[in-house]
C-alpha cells in the first residue's frame, strides 16, 4: 500500500489546529461568563495551600488550561494579591484540573462532533444575548475538540503499517526516558499539554503504541506543559519567576517518581482497564489523573520545603506592591480614634508613594515604550484604587466616634487627600492609555514636544512628592512652595498648548500627534490641582 504522506500531514496537522483552536476557543468562552470572577475566586478562596489545590482545580476546568491558571496566579502573586506557598497549591491543582480535557475525550463522543458544532455555531449566529452566544462558542469548542481529534486519528490509521513506526514503539518500550523526553518536546512545540495528550490517546487507541511506551510520554507532557509558565514569568517579577520555577520541579520529580515506578504503574492502569472495562483513550485519561492526583498527595507536605528552596534558588527582595494596608487596625478606632487617625494618616502617605511610583512608571514607559512600566502602572493604578476603597471605609468608622475637634479636622483633610490621590492614579492611567495609542496607530512626537512633556512630567512628579511631604511633616512651608509650584505647572500648560498651536501651524507636527500631547499636558496639569489640593487641606489646618 502506497502512503499519501502529503495527505496525512494535512490531515493530521490540520486535525491538530482544529484541537487547539477548540480547546482556547472553549477556555475563552468559560473565561468571559466566569469574567472577572476568576481573579476574585483566586483572591478569596487561597486562604492555605490546601484551598489553592480545590481552586487551582477549579479554575483550570473552567479555563481548560493549566498553564492559564499558572500564568493568572504568576500574576496574582507579583501584585502581593498571594503569598508564594498558596500559589505551589494552585499550581498543583492546575495539574488535575487540566486532567479533565484527557476525560472529555476519553468520552467517545467523535460520532456526534459535527452536529454538536452545529449547535454551537447556530447559538452565535442566531441568538444576540451575550451570555447564549457564550454557550454557544463553549458548544462549538467541545465539538471542534472532538472533531480535531476524530481528524487527528483518522490520519494516524496508516501509520500501523509502517516498520519504522513500529521499531520506533518498540525503542520507546525499553527506554522509558525516551518517551519523557518526546513528550517534553512535543507539548513544549504545541504549548499544550492537553493537545500532545490528545494525541498520545489516538495513538494508543490505534494500537500505534503499546501502554508501557505511552506512559513515559505522558509523563513527558506534564514537564512541557511547564514550559509555558516559565516564558511567562520570564520578564516578571522575582515571585512570578519562583512560582514558575516551582511548577517545573513538581513535575519534573513526579516524573522521576513515576519512573522509577513504571513497572507497577502500567500494572495499575491495566488493572484498572480490567475492573472498569475502560477504553484505550479512557485508560491514559486515568493514567494522566491518576499521575496529577498520586503527585500532588506526595508532594503537598512539601510544599514549605519547595517555597523554601526557590527562595534560595531564585534570589532577591521583591519589589512587591502591597494591595492590602499595613496600618489599617481597627481595634485602635474605639480605643484611640486620635491614634487611628495617625494609622489612617500613615496609609494615605504609603498611597500617596504609589501614585509618585505611578508617575515614574509612566514618565519612563513614555521614554522607552517598555511594556513592563505600563503593566506596573496599572498594578499601581490598581493598588491605589484597592487602598482607596480601605482607608475611606476605616475613615467612616473613625467619624462614628466621638473625636475633638482638632481631630475632625485632620479628618475631614485625610478624606479629601484620599480623593486627591485617587485621582492623580486615575490621571497616570489616562497618560499610559494615551501612550498605548501613540503606540499603536505609531504617532511620532516632535523632539521639541518630548522636550516639554520631559519638562513638565519632572515638575509635576516633584510636586506630587512635596506635596505628600507637606502631608507627612504638615509643614505649611512646604504646602506653599506645593502652590507656587502648581501655578508653574498651569503656565505650562498654557504655554505648552500654545507652543503645539504654532507647530501644527507650520506642518511640523501631525493632528495625531496634537492630541496625544494635548492630552497628556492636560493630565499632568490635572495633577498639578490634585497636588495644590493636598496642600491646601493641610494650610487650611491650622492646628
Amino acid at each position: 500500500m502506497e502512503m499519501n504522506w502529503q495527505e496525512l500531514l494535512f490531515t493530521f496537522f490540520g486535525g491538530l489546529g482544529i484541537f487547539l483552536f477548540s480547546i482556547k476557543y472553549m477556555g475563552d468562552a468559560l473565561q468571559k461568563a466566569a469574567g472577572d470572577k476568576l481573579r476574585d475566586i483566586l483572591d478569596r478562596f487561597t486562604t492555605n495551600p490546601f484551598m489553592g489545590v480545590l481552586v487551582g482545580i477549579i479554575v483550570t476546568i473552567l479555563i481548560q488550561s493549566s498553564s492559564g491558571t499558572t500564568v493568572i496566579v504568576v500574576g496574582l502573586v507579583s501584585a502581593g494579591f498571594m503569598t508564594l506557598r498558596q500559589a505551589i497549591g494552585v499550581i498543583m491543582g492546575a495539574n488535575i484540573g487540566t486532567t479533565v480535557t484527557a476525560f472529555i475525550i476519553g468520552l467517545d463522543v467523535g460520532a456526534y462532533a459535527l452536529p454538536i458544532m452545529a449547535v454551537g455555531a447556530f447559538l452565535i449566529f442566531f441568538i444576540k444575548k451575550n451570555q447564549i452566544q457564550n454557550i454557544g462558542q463553549v458548544i462549538f469548542g467541545f465539538g471542534g475538540l472532538f472533531f480535531g481529534m476524530e481528524t487527528m486519528s483518522g490520519a494516524m490509521k496508516p501509520l500501523r503499517e509502517l516498520p519504522a513506526f513500529i521499531d520506533m514503539t518498540v525503542n520507546l518500550s525499553e527506554f522509558p526516558i525516551l518517551g519523557v523526553a518526546a513528550g517534553t518536546i512535543f507539548t513544549f512545540i504545541v504549548q499544550s499539554s492537553s493537545g500532545t495528550i490528545a494525541i498520545l490517546q489516538g495513538l494508543y487507541a490505534e494500537n500505534l503504541v503499546t501502554l508501557d511506551a505511552a506512559l513515559p510520554v505522558l509523563f513527558g507532557d506534564n514537564i512541557g506543559t511547564t514550559v509555558t509558565a516559565v516564558l511567562a514569568a520570564l520578564g516578571t517579577s522575582i515571585a512570578a519567576r519562583r512560582a514558575a520555577a516551582v511548577h517545573v520541579l513538581f513535575n519534573v520529580i513526579g516524573s522521576i517518581i513515576f519512573l522509577i515506578l513504571l513497572v507497577p504503574f502500567t500494572a495499575y492502569v491495566e488493572w484498572l482497564t480490567g475492573v472498569l472495562n475502560l477504553e484505550a483513550k479512557m485508560q491514559i485519561a486515568f493514567a494522566h489523573g491518576t499521575f496529577n492526583v498520586v503527585n500532588t498527595m506526595i508532594q503537598f507536605p512539601l510544599i514549605g520545603a519547595w517555597a523554601y528552596l526557590v527562595t534560595k534558588v531564585i534570589p532577591g527582595d521583591e519589589v512587591l506592591i502591597e494591595f492590602k494596608p499595613k496600618h489599617l487596625d481597627l481595634n485602635f478606632i474605639e480605643q484611640s480614634p486620635s491614634i487611628a487617625l495617625g494609622q489612617a494618616k500613615e496609609e494615605v502617605l504609603r498611597m500617596g508613594k504609589y501614585s509618585v511610583q505611578g508617575l515614574e512608571e509612566t514618565y519612563e514607559y513614555l521614554k522607552t515604550k517598555s511594556k513592563k512600566h505600563a503593566e506596573m502602572g496599572y498594578q499601581l493604578e490598581d493598588a491605589i484604587n484597592n487602598l482607596d476603597g480601605k482607608i475611606t471605609d476605616y475613615l467612616v468608622l473613625i467619624s462614628a466616634e466621638s473625636i475633638s475637634a482638632a481631630d475632625s479636622t485632620r479628618h475631614t483633610m485625610l478624606m479629601e487627600t484620599v480623593r486627591d490621590i485617587e485621582r492623580i492614579g486615575d490621571h497616570f492611567e489616562n497618560i499610559i492609555e494615551l501612550i498605548d495609542y501613540q503606540e499603536a496607530n505609531k504617532v511620532k512626537l516632535t523632539a521639541e514636544a518630548m522636550e516639554d512633556l520631559d519638562e513638565m512630567f519632572t515638575l509635576t512628579i516633584a510636586t506630587v512628592s512635596k506635596s505628600l511631604d507637606a502631608l507627612d511633616t504638615t509643614s505649611h512651608e512646604l504646602a506653599r512652595e506645593v502652590a507656587e509650584q502648581e501655578d508653574l505647572i498651569d503656565k505650562m500648560e498654557r504655554k505648552f498648548r500654545k507652543k503645539h498651536i504654532l507647530r501644527l501651524n507650520e506642518g511640523a507636527c501631525s493632528a495625531q500627534a496634537g492630541i496625544v500631547f494635548v492630552d497628556i499636558v492636560s493630565n499632568l496639569e490635572r495633577i498639578g490641582d490634585h497636588s495644590v489640593n493636598i496642600a491646601e487641606a493641610i494650610l487650611g489646618n491650622r492646628t
